[in-house]
Order: C-alpha cells, then sequence, then structure tokens
C-alpha cells in the first residue's frame, strides 16, 4: 500500500520519533509497516524514507539501494568523521525545494535489523548524507533548518 506522504509545514514533522522494542519489531505489524514503506518510497522515487514522513512516529529508515529497500531500526549514528562536504539536498516532505547542506562525509551508525540484531554500518559519501538526513526526520529536524548560507 503506498502511504500518504505529510508535507511541510505539517507540525508532525517535527515530532520525535519513538523507540522500537523487540516484540514490535518481529510483529506481523511491523513487518506490514515496512512492506509499505519500501513501496512508497521506491513509487515517490525518494532515496530514502523515515516512518515521521508518513505521519508515524517510529525510528524506522528506508533507504533505496538499486530499488530495494535497506532498513534501519532504531538507527543511531555512533561516531561521525572531522571532514563535512556541501551537498544539494531535497525531500519528499518539501516539494520542489533544492538546497545546499553540510554533512559529515562519513558516519559509523548503529542500528536493529528486521530480526531485532544489533548492528552496524560505516557510510560514506551519497550514503552517509542520506542516511544523516533521515535520521534528523526521527528527531523532528528539516533540511531546511541546516541549509548552507
Amino acid at each position: 500500500m503506498i502511504l500518504n506522504i505529510i508535507t511541510h509545514p505539517n507540525p508532525n514533522l517535527r515530532n520525535k520519533s519513538h523507540e522500537i522494542n523487540e516484540d514490535e519489531i518481529l510483529s506481523s505489524d511491523f513487518k506490514e509497516l515496512i512492506k509499505n514503506l519500501s513501496q512508497t518510497m521506491i513509487k515517490k522515487d525518494g532515496i530514502g524514507l523515515a516512518a515521521p514522513q508518513v505521519n508515524i512516529a517510529k525510528r524506522v529508515i528506508i533507504v533505496n539501494s538499486n530499488n530495494n529497500a535497506a532498513v534501519f531500526i532504531n538507527p543511531k549514528i555512533i561516531k561521525k568523521s572531522f571532514l563535512k562536504n556541501k551537498m544539494e539536498e531535497g525531500c519528499l516532505s518539501i516539494p520542489g525545494v533544492y538546497k545546499k547542506v553540510k554533512r559529515y562525509n562519513s558516519v559509523t551508525m548503529q542500528f536493529q535489523d528486521l530480526k531485532a540484531k544489533k548492528q552496524k554500518i560505516k557510510a560514506n559519501k551519497l550514503l552517509a548524507r542520506i542516511l544523516q538526513h533521515e535520521i534528523d526526520h526521527l528527531d523532528g529536524v528539516l533540511f531546511i533548518d541546516k541549509i548552507v548560507k
């Protein structure tokens, strides 16, 4: 099912999302949510999607990897590079707006997978940028808050 993406200035985009416990991660309802998030991201031609963008205040993000969805539950950046770079970003929740944002070149992120197991990933360049952008959504932060002047 394709979910409705909420757009700025919807105040729910500014809410902090809730951690997801193991029982919920393993539930059939959660698996259905992941399927719907994935279908929505791909249908809307996104490279990432966070649950808050479909008005669900849960800490889960999806990243488009060759039209397959990589799922990151309760993601948390635990290490950041010293170097940053500026690049143009857009967002499904802020249609038609593209601005330069400064972000870390690389990040190490801890998360849970679909079996609720803790995992770690080191991401560079575009993937690092996508993860930072989507995690910001989980904290109620939008890329327009970080536009380089």
